[in-house]
This record gives C-alpha cells, structure tokens and sequence, in this order.
C-alpha cells in the first residue's frame, strides 16, 4: 500500500522521562503459549513426582524451582541472578502459579538440598517425555545419535575434573554422554561424567539401556544407532548387533591393518564428485566375528603456503582424506555413508542446548544442583521441540541422513518473534485479557496456536 509523507515521517521528539511503577505488565507475552502447554502436558504434576519422596516443607517445593528454572532457560536467562530482573513479570508468575518469585539463595538452596534419587526421577520423567511423542507419532524406525559434550566451569563444583577441553584447557569440567533422538530432534537420555574419563568411560552400559529403553516402549520398532570413532570397540558392537542396526566410525590407530589396506588398493567406486569407497568383511585379530567395514576416500585441497595471488595463476592441488565405517547394515554403500554423515546434526542440538539453553553453565558447587540445571536445560529445549510437534504437522518423510521430520525453528528464534513481546493483563467487565500491541502476523500466529492447544485438551 502506497502512503504519503505525512503518514510516515514524524517531528523529532525530545527523549522522555523514565518513571518506575507497580503494574501488570508482562515482557513475555508470548508464554502464554507455553502456560496452556504445560496444562496440557501436566509438567508441574511430573515434576512433583520427581521430589515428592524429599520430607522438606520449603515454601517454595523443589518441583517449583525446576519449573522456573525451564521457564528461566525458556525466556532466555543465564545466571540465576538475572531472576532478579523479572521477578515482577506478571506472565512468568501465572506459570509458576506464584504471587512471588524466589529470592536467588532460595534457589541455590533448593538445588543444594536435592538428592540423587531426584536427579534420577527428573532424568527418567525427561526420558518418558520424548517415548510418549515416539509412541504417539507410530514411527517404524527410530535413530540413536551418541556423543559426548564438555561442560566447563572457572570455578570449583562438585564433581568436576580437568581433562580434555580444546577450547579451554586447564579448565575444570563434565563430560557428559548424550543420547538424541534424530526424528524428533530431542535429548533421549544422558550419562553424567567427571570431565577427566575418556570418551568411552560408562558407554557400553549406557548405549544399550537406551536401546532397551526404546525396545521396551516399541518392541517392534527398527533401530539405528550413529556413534563415533572414540566409543569404538568390539563389545559395543556385538551388543548393538543383535538389538539395531548401526554404524560407527574406526579409528585408525587401534588397527594398523587399515593404513595397509587403503594404500594396497588400486581400485575406488566412485560415490560423487567428492567421495569413493570399497568395501570388505574383516575381522580384526582379537574380535570373535567379521562385520561390514567400508573405506571412503575424500578429495580434498592440499594447503598451499604460497602468497594468495598465485591461486589465480596456479593450478589447484588435491589430496585425499580417509575414514572407514563398521556397520551391520546390509543396504548399499551409498546410503550407509549417507545415513552415517546424518550424524552431524547432534552437533546442532548440543550448539542450542549451550547457546539457547546455557547447558555449559555450571550455576552452583554442588553436583546434584549442577545435574538439575542441566536438565532443566535439557527439558526446555526438548519441551519447546514438543510444543513445535504440537503446533505444527510434519514437513518431511524420512531420508537418507535422517534429518527431523519437522523443520524447527530455534529457541532462540521463538523468543524473537513470540516470547519476547510486551503485554499488560487488564480486567474489563472482570474478565482477565491479555492485552498486545496490534501486530496482524503475530496474531494470526498466537491466536492459531492458542486454538491449536485448546483442540488438544478438548
């Protein structure tokens, strides 16, 4: 639409004065959305499950904490201080359900006055949470990523170790081993660490209760598991074997046949313009059975260390990177690599969960209340997933890569363009209203979710 020059441009104005005052005004408008989730969903009933078995009486119950906790991680906070500046947020009190937010050391008290048997209630009430969407969607197959991820901290907590850490060394940290799920884009399961155990420490049992965890829920269910060179060994691979498909990455130096068989080769099938392969049964010296090992071969550009002007006049050198892949799946070569790379999505879910979800801060000292505040963390992101599957059908089938069969939009961005918008609570004719600045696609977009939930919970 076309407008004049008046219709725009206005006076310069002077800057206005700044006046504090009580009222009901929210910066958070858009939990609204989540407040008619979490009903849906009975979070708050589950986490009081999780704590119930604690004989405290606090004013304000540990399942209480946990859940400002995710809406602390929700409406994008780090530190447990910034509670401090919306503590008078109207919208995150009604779903808390508090006329009064905590004061911060009520917190680090509640976190510190937790035990391991809520810990363990809260990972087992996460863990359900992501198998009821699995039952619920009826999938025929179902992708297991594992990783692990460095948590690091500055300061002394309970339980961490210096170890291995590119990107801070000398620093003290977790290393926990994380289970995604890659269909539905959410945290399975995860296996709490000191920061100094190897990659393998506590994998073996790990990988196969989550396999079993899955079969429980879905005994007929096809399961595919990705993992990487540094949980290579023979005992994992018999375990999956019988129990899923899956593929894992070799490392070179654990069998020195490799480096052999690759320079011994004369002949490669080509899979693109990039990559090669060949492919063999071997069983190495120690292992009791052979497996389906596949050697790929990727053209890549050698450094060149001359001055960067000669690139336009010289010719372009290539050279070639090596990795091999054990799996027992008998499809061909082509969807085996192509269903094994698949596995770099986890590295996205583990850069949202530290970025949008600030699973790497290490809040207190002590090991339980640093365990719940990463899955607080941990549920914010897989909740705010579930709150996406609600909303939204599917986009895509299942593919090559096993990428997630609904395209996501981060946390991150839900805050920018839903959350993080102003709002006062009125009461005309003394009814409740949430009142929003006029914006038609923010309403078409809030108002269609909200319909959304309340078909849910009719």
């Amino acid at each position: 639409m076309k407008r004049s020059k008046e219709d725009v441009r206005g006076k310069a104005r002077p800057a206005l004065d700044v006046r504090f005052e009580a009222q009901n005004l929210t910066s958070y408008s858009g939990l609204i959305l989540f407040q008619h989730f979490f009903s849906l969903i009975r979070i708050k009933e589950r986490l009081w499950g999780c704590f119930r078995h604690l004989k405290l009486s606090p004013i304000y119950s540990h399942h209480v904490i946990m859940m400002l906790l995710i809406v602390h991680l929700i409406i994008g906070h780090r530190r447990l201080r910034d509670v401090d500046y919306y503590r008078d947020d109207e919208m995150v009190k009604r779903v808390l359900g508090l006329k009064r937010l905590p004061d911060v050391s009520t917190i680090s008290r509640s976190l510190a006055s937790a035990d391991e048997q809520s810990v363990e209630k809260v990972r087992a009430e996460s863990r359900n949470l992501v198998i009821e969407r699995l039952l619920a969607e009826g999938l025929s197959r179902v992708t297991l990523d594992f990783d692990g991820s460095v948590l690091s901290t500055g300061r002394h907590a309970e339980g961490t170790a210096v170890g291995f850490n590119k990107k801070k060394k000398g620093a003290r940290s977790y290393y926990p081993l994380f289970c995604t799920v890659a269909q539905t884009d959410q945290v399975l399961d995860v296996h709490h660490r000191p920061g100094n155990v190897h990659d393998s420490n506590g994998a073996d049992a790990f990988i196969g209760q989550c396999v079993h965890t899955v079969r429980s829920a879905r005994p007929r269910i096809k399961i595919e598991a990705r993992i990487d060179s540094a949980f290579f060994n023979e005992t994992i691979a018999e375990r999956l074997d019988g129990t899923s498909e899956f593929t894992i990455s070799v490392p070179f130096e654990r069998f020195t046949e490799l480096k052999g068989m690759i320079e011994g080769r004369k002949r490669w099938r080509r899979l693109n313009g990039e990559l090669s392969f060949f492919e063999t049964h071997w069983k190495p010296k120690s292992w009791n059975a052979p497996y389906r090992f596949i050697f790929i071969r990727k053209k890549v550009r050698c450094q060149d260390k001359a001055p960067v002007q000669l690139d336009l006049f010289k010719p372009t050198e290539y050279g070639y990177e090596f990795k091999v892949i054990v799996t027992n799946k008998h499809c061909s070569a082509r969807k085996v690599v192509a269903f094994h790379e698949g596995r770099g999505s986890q590295e996205g879910i583990f850069a949202e969960l530290k970025s949008h979800c600030q699973m790497d801060y290490i809040p207190v000292t002590t090991r339980v209340g640093n365990q719940l505040y990463m899955f607080a963390g941990i549920l914010a992101h897989n909740l705010t997933r579930e709150l996406q599957i609600h909303l939204t059908p599917r986009t895509r089938g299942t593919t090559a890569k096993r990428a997630a069969l609904w395209c996501f939009r981060e946390i991150g961005t839900l805050r920018r363009t839903l959350i993080q918008r102003a709002g006062r609570i009125i009461r005309p004719a003394g009814k409740l209203i949430l009142s929003m600045n006029s914006n038609e696609k923010l309403e078409n977009e809030l108002l269609h979710s909200l319909g959304r939930l309340k078909e849910l919970g009719a």
